[in-house]
C-alpha cells in the first residue's frame, strides 16, 4: 500500500511531461505562423524577380 501512495505521490515524470506540452505547443505556434507568412513573403520575391527580369 506504501509503495502506491509513494508511486502517486510522485511528481518527477509529470514536470517532464509538462514542458514536453509546453515545447509542442511553441512548436506548433512557429509552424502556424511560418506557414501562413513564408508562401506570402516567397510569392512576392519570385513576383520581384520576376519583374526585375522584363
Amino acid at each position: 500500500m506504501t509503495l502506491l501512495r509513494s508511486f502517486l505521490a510522485d511528481e518527477n515524470g509529470a514536470t517532464a511531461i509538462e514542458y514536453g506540452l509546453i515545447a509542442a505547443g511553441i512548436a506548433l505556434a512557429i509552424v502556424t505562423i511560418v506557414q501562413s507568412t513564408g508562401s506570402a513573403l516567397l510569392n512576392n520575391k519570385f513576383n520581384s524577380i520576376s519583374s526585375a527580369m522584363k
